[in-house]
């Protein structure tokens, strides 16, 4: 009696936390959007070679990269709402420094902006780890899934903030850079109301739990990074060229953005219902699922460059990321113990970030470098997921296939 009870208690104060993080991840989410949009534009008109249009994208993705541990052990030391705090602050600062690169026109400072910009994009990977801290395990996968579901609304808002304000001022797109300083600023009072509780400092007799090199060679938490890295690399890589493939295929910057909205919606629409899904399946089929899902995305980008072709592959890789990244979170949070969060997250979210950056510095040098025309480019982006899926898929099949006592 006294057990369920504690799990009744631990559960209420989960889905109090769930709550403050959808809503962050919808109000402070929404600048993800507006800088996936408009940076590479933004970066193409200030770049003297286009092969480096989309440099400040893979820069923010870099900034996501390095942020990952220092942000990791800061959270482990002084809890979840001081680093996501600083990752706020991070963002703010960042859209502050590209602002300021537009007004003098300095592809540098615009670029360094972005690199800031990365804090909160790590800070936000978080969001999803600490909705499961207070969670029981039913309710973890769940909780996960709910907290990426908030990406809804920042879907359909960053897009129309686009819309909105990147014609809004005589340089374009600052209008845009504003509008992120004032939601980093807004949004972080949202933390006040989050009630995770800080680490307990380590007592003298408490394990040390594995060293991040026995982790990485755990099966089950190699694969899942394996996976996840895979699944968000191969959606950064589409996504980062496909405003540029939009445009550059004759069609506007407003449809850009509402090809940005619906591949959003198609990343963050599924949670409603992947946590009830890995319940069901499993973790391991779940995001088997997503890598087929991203491999179909793929085909049909490569089968035309009409404005449906656009719209149908980016939402099956919103999709598929949806349920590849999930499934693979989900693996992780169950394959370590408490005291090797700090650890084993930080070390997660710095090879998945650095394999995102890799695969935004490709992004832009296939689009742009890869062909002499557009479409050129956006046929070799999508055909560089090929093997990169295989390797996550035939890693996730010999998990599976591995007896069950190994």
């Amino acid at each position: 009696m006294t057990a369920s009870l504690t799990s009744a208690d631990t559960d209420a104060r989960a889905r109090r936390n769930v709550w403050v993080l959808v809503a962050a991840q919808a109000i402070l989410g929404a600048q993800m959007p507006i800088i996936f949009t408009i940076a590479g534009l933004a970066g193409s008109a200030l770049a003297s070679n286009p092969c480096w249009a989309t440099l400040p994208i893979s820069a923010t993705v870099v900034g996501s990269m390095l942020s990952a541990t220092p942000l990791s052990a800061l959270m482990q030391r002084f809890g979840r709402r001081a680093g996501f705090v600083a990752g706020a602050v991070g963002g703010m600062v960042g859209a502050g420094i590209g602002a300021w690169g537009l007004l003098v026109n300095s592809f540098t400072l615009f670029v360094i902006g972005a690199l800031f910009t990365g804090m909160y994009m790590s800070a936000q990977g978080f969001y999803r780890f600490a909705a499961a801290d207070t969670a029981s395990d039913a309710f973890r996968p769940k909780a996960i899934s709910y907290v990426m579901a908030g990406g809804l609304l920042s879907a359909v808002v960053g897009p129309q903030i686009v819309k909105l304000t990147a014609g809004a001022m005589v340089i374009p797109f600052l209008g845009s850079y504003l509008a992120v300083i004032a939601i980093n600023a807004v949004g972080m009072f949202l933390f006040a109301a989050l009630d995770i509780p800080r680490p307990r400092p380590p007592a003298a007799d408490t394990p040390r739990g594995r060293t991040r090199w026995e982790m990485i060679r755990t099966p089950r938490i190699a694969v899942a990074m394996i996976c996840a890295t895979v699944s968000y690399a191969l959606m950064n890589l589409v996504m980062t060229s496909s405003p540029l493939a939009v445009v550059g295929c004759g069609f506007e910057t407003a449809d850009a953005a509402n090809v940005v909205t619906a591949h959003v919606l198609g990343m963050y629409a599924p949670s409603f219902f992947t946590g009830h899904v890995i319940a069901r399946l499993g973790a391991e089929k779940v995001v088997g699922i997503g890598l087929a899902i991203l491999a179909a995305a793929g085909a049909v980008a490569m089968s035309g460059v009409e404005l449906e072709q656009f719209f149908i592959a980016l939402i099956l890789l919103g999709v598929g990321w949806n349920f590849g990244f999930i499934g693979a979170t989900t693996m992780l949070t169950a394959a370590h113990a408490p005291h090797e969060r700090g650890r084993m997250q930080g070390l997660n979210d710095l090879i998945v970030f650095g394999g995102v950056s890799v695969a935004s510095f490709a992004s832009g040098g296939l689009m742009n470098c890869s062909g002499g025309s557009a479409q050129a480019g956006w046929q070799a982006v999508n055909m560089a997921m090929l093997p990169f899926l295989v390797l996550a898929g035939g890693a996730l099949i010999w998990l599976v296939a591995r007896p069950k006592e190994a």
